[in-house]
């Protein structure tokens, strides 16, 4: 893998991880189409640590704020008195299926991820939550009304994600929506939501690391790292405000196209 390809590589991780586009289905897909070398998993490693780094930093405020609101409402035992406690118990608690479901169909799951027909469908699945989200956007509910039962239905929604081409925030974000969240309020969530499964991840391939031997000059690696984080960071900050004033049928209509064509190309070749 040359230097370009593995900055790519980070790029593709970087933008597709926070877009409703999914980050998975795009390092499947990608390589399959252009004839990519595959990463090695020391590079799998990087780039999700990358991304790691793009949202803790962007969330770093928020992050602290509701870890001094859980450890003060212990400290009180009023663990949920408070609209930022309540959103880290939340955090915890959305969290749940896609940890169970994945820990336990870890194999199935893993399978997955060597059909890039498998990503191609799972971009229409993306595609399809996004549509009902804005054909069912209410917008009404902000993050301080956010119930139990809004973060369960939003977890358990997560848990598709699990599958190659099936975006987290394509599909969180619409779960939000359902839940009659506004659509900023969805987008924060969708974020806030799934960093304990992008930390789960992150680590976990950072731990491969360790198992694995790199296959590139150590400059390529920092340099896909890098990528990852700046376009992660720069991904964040885009859709958060894109939300504000734009719908999400710009990247229902990619993720369709790019998976439609893809199907297309497979049965015609």
């Amino acid at each position: 893998m040359s230097l370009l390809e593995a900055i790519i590589l980070g790029i593709i991780q970087g933008a597709t991880e926070f877009l409703p586009i999914s980050s998975d289905g795009h390092l499947v897909l990608v390589p399959a189409i252009f004839g990519l070398a595959q990463p090695d998993l020391v590079l799998i490693g990087l780039v999700h640590a990358g991304t790691l780094l793009a949202i803790v930093a962007y969330f770093a405020r928020d992050l602290w704020a509701i870890g001094r609101a859980v450890l003060d409402g212990l400290v009180k035992r009023r663990p949920m008195a408070t609209a930022e406690s309540r959103l880290g118990w939340y955090m915890v608690l959305g969290s749940v299926p896609a940890a169970i479901i994945g820990l336990g169909l870890k194999d199935f799951f893993e399978r997955q991820f060597q059909s890039p027909t498998v990503a191609a469908a799972g971009l229409l699945v993306t595609a399809a939550f996004l549509v009902s989200g804005e054909r069912l956007l209410r917008g009404t509910k902000t993050l301080d009304r956010l119930t139990a039962v809004d973060t369960l239905i939003i977890g358990t929604v997560q848990v598709l994600a699990l599958l190659p081409g099936v975006s987290r925030s394509g599909t969180t974000i619409p779960a939000g929506l359902w839940r009659g969240l506004d659509r900023p309020t969805a987008a924060r969530f969708s974020f806030l939501v799934g960093l304990p499964a992008i930390a789960g991840a992150g680590l976990l391939s950072i731990l491969d690391i360790f198992s694995a031997q790199g296959s590139m000059p150590a400059s390529y690696y920092v340099a896909a790292f890098a990528a990852a984080a700046l376009t992660g960071y720069l991904c964040i900050t885009f859709l958060l405000a894109w939300v504000k004033n734009h719908s999400l049928y710009i990247f229902a209509a990619y993720c369709a196209v790019f998976g439609t064509l893809y199907l297309l190309y497979t049965f015609l070749t």
